[in-house]
């Protein structure tokens, strides 16, 4: 994923497509476990796999960010990130990856709008999509 960048410039080069045809979906330290937010562009938060995107299409992609929570301690991020889900986390990674996929249509669409108002209800009955805004920069 670290050089994922290199890929997605030769399949926007081979299809024709402008970095802001392409959509990439991302982990996201700084979003809560199972919440989604998309947007267009923003840093990258140290987050290799965008950092190499970035640099061979641009900034001004949609990212489709799905939470996977912060483990607490700056220590704990490189596990974090690289290790497999606990199978505590079952049911809101099933219940993340359902919404994605009954609202990929409207994703696919550019109908981010559309996607937050579908909402998702995770195990709390909370929404998992939350409305595209731009959280400082981080992601």
């Amino acid at each position: 994923m670290n050089e994922s960048g290199r890929a997605v410039q030769e399949a926007a080069n081979f299809f024709k497509l402008a970095a802001g045809d392409i959509t990439v979906f991302q982990d996201e330290l700084e979003l809560p476990s199972a919440k989604v937010r998309v947007k267009i562009g923003g840093g990258i938060a140290g987050h290799n796999g965008l950092r190499s995107i970035s640099s061979h299409i641009g900034n001004d992609y949609r990212r489709v960010r799905l939470g996977i929570g912060h483990p607490g301690v700056k220590e704990l991020v490189h596990s974090h990130v690289l290790s497999d889900f606990a199978k505590s986390d079952r049911p809101w990674v099933e219940a993340l990856c359902e919404a994605v996929a009954d609202n990929a249509g409207l994703l696919a669409t550019g109908r981010d709008s559309d996607v937050s108002e579908q909402g998702a209800s995770g195990d709390a009955g909370e929404g998992i999509f939350e409305d595209k805004e731009d959280d400082g920069g981080t992601g």
